[in-house]
């Protein structure tokens, strides 16, 4: 059987994401290959991201061997290239709504860090400008690929121990001191609400369904936005479903994220500073370390798009309309923090 070649690959925006994606595909070399990198600014199109780090992830210094690698300052430029089937957005998030367009409308592949865009009416224009392009478009939402997350998901899905009574999920950080300062201008960036929350209410809407309401309380610190949010979800089983994200912790916190997940049989608990015992599961007067299989989210979500492209089917795991969707709660999330009042949620479009 002749093996497929792999994917060439286009990133545009080169900092803490950039090099996340590029260490993942390092496990991937038979499906991935990086093809070209692309950066207005000319940071980084040396290859040399060793000063680059984030809040999570292989924290090991990246420097890259470029002899097959082309560099591009104009996007429209790489988009033109023949050698390039996938564009890989890691810049801003103000600047996805246009960037993704422009690949999609070119006839290439797309996948889109998160948050879709900085607004739900913004993102929605990506949604529509998928369903009518050649190329599959995904967003990258990592969480729901996240070894001990698929796994919870699966739980819930299975109902292996029983219906879920009640499940908190948490992510909380101090302020990225990455991405040349633009997570500090909230107006653009979205917030801690926005970058960083929206993995959790993302998480909430594909285990349990798009919550019908949702109640926020929150604050400024670092972006003029919401940059700590807990959230309270209604949703359709009844649950007690919470979430908190923050990027407004104290210098020197660093990074946690978790979850505890209350079943009629069980209690699973997730706690990413125990290492390899992070997930815990107790049931009857006993408890488990579960150790799911798969190195993080961004080489399985990789993975995913690349089973997609090559079955020539959408990506099943998350949608554009899912991308959407969660830029919306999170307005909604945003609104009630400034109400102080529950908010009901109208999904009337896009429709999935």
């Amino acid at each position: 059987m002749n093996q497929l070649p792999p994917l060439r690959v286009g990133i545009v925006g080169l900092g803490f994401m950039a090099s996340t994606h590029i260490k993942a595909f390092r496990h991937l070399t038979s499906d991935i290959q990086l093809a070209a990198l692309c950066n207005p600014s000319g940071r980084h199109l040396d290859g040399d991201f060793s000063q680059v780090s984030g809040n999570i992830g292989a924290q090991d210094p990246l420097k890259l061997d470029m002899t097959n690698v082309q560099t591009y300052r104009d996007f429209n430029a790489m988009l033109e290239d023949p050698n390039v089937d996938v564009i890989d957005i890691c810049a801003p998030t103000w600047t996805h709504p246009d960037l993704a367009i422009a690949a999609l409308q070119s006839g290439k592949h797309v996948i889109c860090e998160k948050p879709l865009a900085r607004t739900a009416s913004a993102a929605k224009r990506i949604v529509e400008a998928s369903r009518t392009a050649r190329g599959m478009f995904m967003p990258a939402m990592c969480i729901r690929f996240w070894p001990e997350w698929a796994w919870l998901k699966s739980a819930i899905a299975d109902g292996r121990y029983g219906r879920v009574l009640a499940a908190r999920f948490r992510r909380v950080a101090e302020p990225p001191a990455w991405g040349h300062q633009h997570f500090g201008e909230g107006a653009k960036s979205g917030g801690g609400l926005l970058d960083l929350h929206i993995h959790d209410t993302d998480f909430v809407q594909y285990c349990f369904g798009p919550p019908m309401a949702v109640f926020s309380q929150g604050y400024t610190k670092f972006s003029g936005a919401i940059d700590h949010v807990t959230t309270q979800y209604v949703v359709q089983n009844g649950a007690a479903v919470h979430a908190e994200g923050s990027w407004a912790m104290a210098k020197g916190f660093g990074f946690n994220m978790g979850f505890t997940v209350n079943f009629e049989n069980a209690t699973a608990d997730y706690d990413i500073a125990r290492g390899a015992e992070a997930l815990k599961v107790s049931e009857n007067g006993q408890t488990q370390i579960i150790k799911p299989s798969g190195i993080d989210g961004y080489v399985s979500e990789f993975s995913h798009l690349v089973s997609s492209i090559r079955s020539g089917q959408p990506p099943s795991v998350v949608t554009p309309e899912d991308g959407w969707r969660a830029v919306h709660i999170c307005e909604a999330e945003e609104r009630s923090v400034i109400s102080k009042a529950i908010e009901t949620i109208n999904y009337s479009d896009p429709q999935p």
